[in-house]
């Protein structure tokens, strides 16, 4: 348990940095995933991969699609499908309202990162709105000034 006051050590497994430059992350939540039997060593062993999967919701749950976790090497027959859809846990309140925004607004549910919290495994989902090309052109020409900015500072002002 960790000291009053501060937050519990965590460790990031995979982040989906593909996610941010795609999509308006417009809230973050966090939630639990149902594995099965070896997907967890696996998981500590740091084979999976985010980058084409996405959140549905079908019968009141949320269902990620698309992750990919490695059969773990050891697992044998024990080994589940690596693309399987897995249910993600959270309280039926935060799924009908993420329902919502969704059908309504037109948003998605995106997996951001997957880590380990407490000895547990969470996937932070992100409730996202779709980026257009301008967009990625004007964060990436902020990203580029941003550096010039600290490049320049780090030189003590002068321009090379």
């Amino acid at each position: 348990m960790a000291p009053q006051g501060q937050k519990p050590a965590t460790k990031t497994i995979s982040s989906n940095r593909e996610a941010r430059h795609e999509y308006f992350v417009l809230e973050a939540m966090e939630t639990g995933i149902a594995l099965k039997g070896t997907e967890v060593k696996s998981l500590r062993a740091g084979t999976v991969n985010l980058k084409d999967s996405w959140v549905d919701i079908e019968d009141g749950n949320l269902i990620v699609k698309g992750m990919h976790i490695s059969p773990y090497e050891q697992g044998n027959i024990f080994n589940q499908d690596p693309t399987r859809p897995r249910q993600l846990l959270a309280h039926n309140s935060e799924i009908r309202r993420l329902y919502q925004q969704c059908k309504l607004q037109g948003y998605t549910l995106v997996p951001l990162s997957l880590y380990f919290k407490r000895g547990k495994v969470k996937l932070e989902l992100g409730l996202c709105k779709g980026k257009k090309l301008y967009d990625k052109r004007a964060d990436s020409a902020k990203r580029d000034a941003n550096r010039a900015i600290d490049r320049a500072m780090k030189s003590n002002g002068r321009f090379y």
